[in-house]
């Protein structure tokens, strides 16, 4: 299949600076989001994570069973997958008693597994490449442990690092720039860079989501779950439809 056919094929957007706007903002709803089932509506990390876990198995059977690509759902997924991370790990971290470091080293190990036996069996990780049944699973699988691992490695840094919330988005939101300047100025693999930005803009989320709803006295701006998540709903549907999105064009 030549390039201009997969890419007419591909069920992932483009990847360019509307993409990563909205990821941030998605994976900051994520914290919100996942902070107002388990904590405001007091269901806890266990309950609101199968609530979470039954919308994401929906949102990527719809997605994969999709002719071609849609931009609200696959953004609906996207969701999805960081309201579910965020429960997941806050489940594993604090609820097990894992910790933060135990947290991230496992999912970082099923991360790097995952990644792995995806570039084995298909040949290639590159998202331009999102166009089969089971290069979807794949891609979904790899977003969903790097979105779990991001809110651990998130609170990890925030919490146990004695970053705080400002703390973290200032290391987060530069290390992003480091990879944005690669992008552009160096000759590293886009498709490594990619993954490399995608995991990153999740902790980044989850410091951001931390610093809007906690309280004043933990650093938090103490607002409420409720109107953040929706403010922030509001903003993913005003880039969605006020942008065109296309598929993925190629990466080198």
């Amino acid at each position: 299949m030549n390039d201009m056919a997969r890419n007419a094929l591909s069920k992932v957007p483009e990847v360019t600076l509307i993409f990563w706007i909205i990821k941030v903002l998605a994976t900051t709803l994520g914290e919100t989001g996942g902070d107002t089932l388990s904590m405001s509506m007091h269901l806890g990390y266990l309950v609101s994570t199968g609530i979470f876990a039954a919308i994401f198995a929906v949102a990527v059977m719809v997605q994969i069973t999709a002719k071609k690509f849609h931009p609200v759902i696959y953004w609906v997924t996207i969701i999805a997958t960081t309201t579910v991370g965020t429960t997941l790990a806050d489940f594993a971290d604090r609820s097990l008693g894992i910790g933060y470091a135990g947290g991230t080293t496992i999912l970082f190990l099923a991360l790097m597994a995952s990644l792995f036996i995806w570039k084995r069996t298909l040949g290639t990780v590159a998202v331009d490449s999102v166009s089969s049944p089971k290069s979807e699973m794949f891609y979904w699988i790899t977003i969903m442990f790097s979105q779990t691992l991001g809110t651990a490695l998130g609170d990890w840094a925030a919490d146990t690092a004695g970053l705080g919330y400002n703390g973290g988005m200032l290391l987060f939101g530069s290390m992003l720039a480091i990879i944005a300047a690669a992008y552009y100025r160096t000759k590293i693999s886009h498709t490594v860079l990619f993954w490399m930005a995608f995991i990153l803009t999740r902790p980044l989320g989850a410091v951001v989501g931390d610093f809007l709803d906690k309280p004043l006295d933990h650093g938090g701006l103490a607002l409420s779950r409720y109107a953040a998540s929706a403010t922030l709903v509001g903003l993913i549907a005003f880039f969605i439809f006020a942008f065109s999105h296309k598929p993925a064009a190629k990466l080198h």
